[in-house]
């Protein structure tokens, strides 16, 4: 008797990512949470990038940050130049696992409306990213 494996052909739905692992891009550019707004936009312009993964001083990642919400920040009344990314972060930021099913990333990226998700391990160390698919 002969074993046979059967594989099941390729449809779209088969290709799509199961976990966050499967579907993540590369995290980008990593700060520290004392930078000033100020240097984080640069950095996002020379990087050309749309956002920024924040690390305290453990490299643990605490936020990421958008340009939206720099330049928000930078406009507001209450802004000066001395303002750090530290000082605007979310606390209750939402974070990934790879483990995680990318349905449930998304839905809770669509509820909070978050267009990029950090990724990180079970330290707090950025892996990726995950960003919304439309």
């Amino acid at each position: 008797m002969t074993l046979v494996q059967m594989h099941s052909r390729s449809t779209s739905t088969d290709a799509a990512p199961r976990t966050v692992a499967d579907a993540m891009g590369a995290a980008g550019p990593q700060v520290w949470d004392d930078m000033t707004v100020e240097v984080a936009l640069s950095v996002m312009t020379a990087a050309r990038t749309g956002h920024l993964v924040v690390c305290d001083e453990d490299g643990q990642c605490t936020d990421l940050v958008t340009r939206a919400r720099l330049t928000a920040v930078r406009e507001s009344s209450g802004y000066t130049d001395r303002v750090r990314l530290r000082d605007i972060s979310d606390d209750g930021g939402l974070f990934a696992s790879p483990p995680t099913p990318v349905a449930e990333a998304e839905h809770a990226m669509r509820h909070r409306r978050l267009g990029v998700l950090p990724v990180v391990d079970d330290r707090g160390n950025a892996l990726g990213v995950l960003t919304l698919s439309r």
